[in-house]
């Protein structure tokens, strides 16, 4: 049940996500709920690997680097994901930061 919970809050958070920043596109709900769905299992997957992998640069960086691997892994979505498209590596950065702010606030709201 939580893990549906966290799918349609993801979802929301894509499709609101869309429509605040104009680099992104997203062709629908199915289309939000499928990124929505790559992009945790990519998140469950990929990034500790890429995180343990880049563990050097995000201490040189003060974490930092971090916001560059999320960048990219939703510029991974992007290409796997037809019906969602990202403009640049700096509107998939924004959209990473907004995403991460919208998910918290309806987690806080939900429960």
């Amino acid at each position: 049940m939580k893990f549906l919970m966290n799918w349609i809050i993801l979802t929301l958070a894509v499709l609101g996500t869309s429509y605040i920043l104009s680099g992104i596109s997203v062709n629908g709900f199915w289309a939000a709920l499928m990124t929505a769905l790559v992009l945790g299992i990519i998140n469950v997957v990929i990034k500790p690997i890429l995180l343990l992998l880049t563990l050097p640069i995000n201490i040189l960086t003060l974490g930092l680097f971090t916001f560059v691997i999320n960048a990219l892994l939703i510029l991974l979505v992007s290409v796997i994901v037809s019906g969602f498209s990202v403009a640049s590596f700096w509107w998939a950065l924004l959209f990473s930061i907004v995403i991460t702010v919208l998910v918290y606030i309806l987690n806080k709201i939900v429960k």
